[in-house]
């Protein structure tokens, strides 16, 4: 997994790494994506699409589905990229 901890925070950079993390919470609860679906209100195959790293979401629906696996949202100020770089990249890389 790409997300890493930060103070005991994940830093999440991508589409992915937010999938990523909703899928490891919903597994470590035991539950479903019908379940942790339903209890978001949305569809379990928009749920696949966001574990699955869909880059196109709507914010509110993820705000839910962060709440229904237990997860919560922090922005805080971060140095910016330096332009073209790309995480995903570099994070496959094993460099980042």
């Amino acid at each position: 997994m790409n997300v890493h901890a930060v103070g005991g925070a994940m830093v999440i950079a991508s589409a992915r790494d937010l999938g990523l993390a909703v899928r490891q919470a919903r597994q470590d609860r035991g539950r479903t994506q019908s379940e942790v679906a339903a209890a978001a209100r949305v569809s379990r195959r928009w749920l696949s699409d966001l574990e699955a790293g869909k880059p196109s979401a709507e914010f509110g629906l993820i705000l839910r589905t962060l709440d229904a696996v237990g997860l919560g949202l922090d922005a805080f100020p971060v140095e910016p990229a330096p332009e073209g770089l790309d995480l995903d990249t570099l994070f496959e890389d094993g460099r980042g």
